[in-house]
């Protein structure tokens, strides 16, 4: 396999995990309410389910969803129903002052950031057809062990690093002040957002 498809790989997963949605949502959040080691943990999650869902893109599952599209389905609904309750969450607990809010729902330790983050990139199963699409024309079936080693590699530092340059973005004191003084309102943004990409992904 030549650098040139890797790189088209590289180059076009980087595109995807920039791109608004669930997990850069949650990224941002959790980097302005806990601060950059929660969102650290939070990313480091979500690129460990991006690699699971490449993983499972690489071996096959865009086959299965094919022959059985009730899995993916139900897999959407699911994914959808978490999202949305996630927005609930958010939106309802908006006028919550920040101290009370971080004794809520919202995760404290690294262990509980790590499984936010993971719990939100595996609850939208479209990576795996993303990732199907990008490997079916530059992963030839004969690909050697490294090839796919890799290609997990450049996932999860793509999703990981992304998402804690956005955590980080968020973390400052300036961004901090900002979303002190307006949390209400973008409690209620996120969480309207974050249940609207539910329902996208659970209807499409």
């Amino acid at each position: 396999m030549s650098f040139t498809a890797l790189f088209a790989i590289w180059l076009l997963h980087l595109f995807a995990a920039i791109s608004p949605g669930p997990s850069v949502l949650m990224s941002a959040r959790i980097g302005v309410m806990q601060g950059m080691r929660a969102g650290t943990f939070v990313s480091i999650g979500i690129g460990i389910s991006a690699v699971i869902w490449a993983a499972a893109a690489l071996f096959g599952l865009a086959i299965i969803f094919e022959a059985a599209p009730a899995l993916l389905w139900s897999l959407k609904i699911l994914g959808g129903i978490y999202l949305v309750w996630l927005g609930w969450k958010m939106w309802k607990s908006a006028d919550t002052p920040l101290e009370q809010a971080q004794d809520g729902a919202l995760p404290r330790s690294d262990w509980s950031a790590l499984r936010l983050g993971m719990i939100t990139q595996l609850a939208n199963p479209k990576p795996a057809i993303m990732f199907s699409a990008i490997f079916l024309g530059t992963v030839p079936p004969s690909a050697p062990v490294w090839v796919y080693v890799v290609i997990l590699t450049l996932v999860f530092l793509n999703d990981t690093l992304w998402n804690v340059f956005v955590a980080r973005l968020f973390s400052f004191d300036r961004s901090r002040r900002a979303y002190l003084g307006l949390k209400s309102h973008l409690d209620r943004c996120f969480g309207g957002l974050l249940a609207l990409l539910g329902v996208k992904i659970a209807a499409t």
